[in-house]
């Protein structure tokens, strides 16, 4: 992405003494969409991640056209946390995104109530597998557009939703993954997701 445009980083603060419920989300996505800048521009902690500089050993393993800037990589996974109110609390964790670390994707699913697909534009077919292994699992997500500043294609949501073969029911919503209150907003748009869903299983005979 090009010059960050995010506000100030706010202060980092401390589990609120009345939460009660821990909700485990997982970020998913292509090689260098910005799962890792996501969990790090909302977290309330000092995010932990596993980012290593990338070295010639992973020429012609990894698949980096589209972002050949990139100069580090997650090779187990990011974690995060965000308080969306005093009871609720989002522990997130971020998957890497190369295919040779894709194994560990299924023990990341495991207790996940869901998750966002993070989705490059530039490079729409690295959302595939991701979607693919959620639906396996069953597992609810919302699709986040993070909106890169030298994308010239600027695809609706609705030409992405239809290019990923994705039905009205997921959710999808355009970020910057650089900007707390964007990826917040993601978030929510999954809790709400996952609100809906619970209360339409209740009604369910």
């Amino acid at each position: 992405m090009g010059s960050a445009t995010s506000e100030a980083p706010s202060p980092r603060t401390p589990l609120a003494d009345g939460a009660e419920t821990g909700l485990k989300i997982v970020v998913v996505g292509g090689f260098g969409v910005g799962k890792t800048t996501l969990v790090r521009s909302v977290s309330e902690i000092r995010p932990l991640n596993t980012e290593e500089v990338m070295t010639t050993a992973g020429q012609g393993v990894d698949e980096t056209a589209g972002v050949e800037r990139k100069t580090t990589t997650t090779v187990a996974f990011d974690f995060g946390r965000i308080s969306l109110n005093q009871s609720m609390v989002l522990y997130l964790f971020g998957a890497p995104g190369q295919e040779r670390f894709w194994y560990l994707w299924d023990r990341l699913f495991s207790g996940t109530l869901g998750a966002v697909v993070l989705v490059d534009t530039r490079r729409m077919q690295d959302s595939w597998y991701a979607i693919d292994r959620l639906e396996h699992h069953r597992t609810p997500f919302v699709v986040a557009v993070n909106r890169f500043d030298d994308d010239q294609s600027r695809f609706s949501l609705d030409e992405i939703r239809q290019a990923l073969a994705l039905g009205a029911h997921v959710p999808m919503v355009d970020c910057d993954a650089r900007v707390r209150a964007s990826g917040k907003e993601v978030l929510i748009t999954l809790v709400d997701h996952l609100y809906a869903l619970a209360l339409s299983q209740e009604r369910t005979p």
